[in-house]
């Protein structure tokens, strides 16, 4: 195979690869301008790759297109990364951002359902990149025994967490230790029987927050390890 026609096969398969067409003299030539030829011409070189086996004519007057052996030849030996570099490299970017923020998201949703499975009250977090505050373990806290005595109060803590809980993050001091929130009436009338536990996390740079919330007769000492050893496996990168 001379350059021409190395380069008449590289056009073709090109062509072929975007449009899924046979491709004929014409269509090559009113969409390429590499190819100073006349239409005999090319039509005799496609001839020639054709009797050497890197192009296939499907039918007598259709155009041509490229064998196992055109493809492998131009993937060996004309295959140019930087054509597409660019292209390829933007798409990569976009989802790869795509990739890693519902990675963050699966983290977050992971560590709240570990937490709820060791404690007996709701465990909570927000997650990267998505509003208000996810939480678990409702249903089996507000089987304690002051809940199940008053009715207002399970409604108000399930209030509290899915209306309210994002604003009263956004009033408390949060950072990397443990702090504890107990009947805090002036953060929500809600909390005069409550306690809350938080502290902050990060991943890939995104803080979030994760904690615990319950009535106040929870066991602090065993809740503290729990979510000390939950946001330390939720930062570890």
């Amino acid at each position: 195979m001379d350059p021409r026609q190395s380069r008449l096969l590289v056009a073709i398969i090109d062509q072929f690869i975007q449009t899924a067409a046979p491709v004929g003299s014409r269509h090559l030539l009113s969409n390429s301008t590499e190819f100073s030829l006349s239409g005999a011409t090319i039509r005799n070189e496609m001839r020639v790759l054709g009797d050497e086996g890197y192009l296939d004519q499907p039918h007598i007057s259709a155009g041509r297109i490229p064998t196992a052996k055109g493809y492998r030849v131009y993937v060996k030996e004309h295959v140019a990364p930087s054509a597409q570099e660019r292209a390829v490299r933007k798409k990569f970017l976009s989802l790869k951002e795509q990739y890693f923020r519902r990675k963050d998201q699966e983290r977050a949703y992971e560590a709240v359902g570990l937490l709820s499975q060791m404690i007996a009250n709701v465990a909570f977090a927000t997650v990267p990149h998505k509003p208000g505050v996810y939480f678990m373990g409702l249903a089996h806290a507000l089987r304690q025994i002051e809940f199940q005595q008053n009715p207002m109060l399970a409604s108000a803590v399930a209030e509290v967490l899915e209306e309210r809980l994002t604003n009263v993050l956004g009033k408390i001091e949060i950072d990397g230790k443990i702090r504890y929130y107990i009947g805090e009436e002036h953060l929500l009338p809600q909390f005069q029987s409550c306690a809350m536990m938080i502290t902050r996390y990060s991943v890939r740079g995104n803080d979030g927050v994760i904690g615990i919330l319950g009535h106040m007769r929870m066991d602090y000492a065993y809740n503290t390890v729990a979510l000390e050893l939950v946001a330390d496996l939720l930062r570890t990168q």
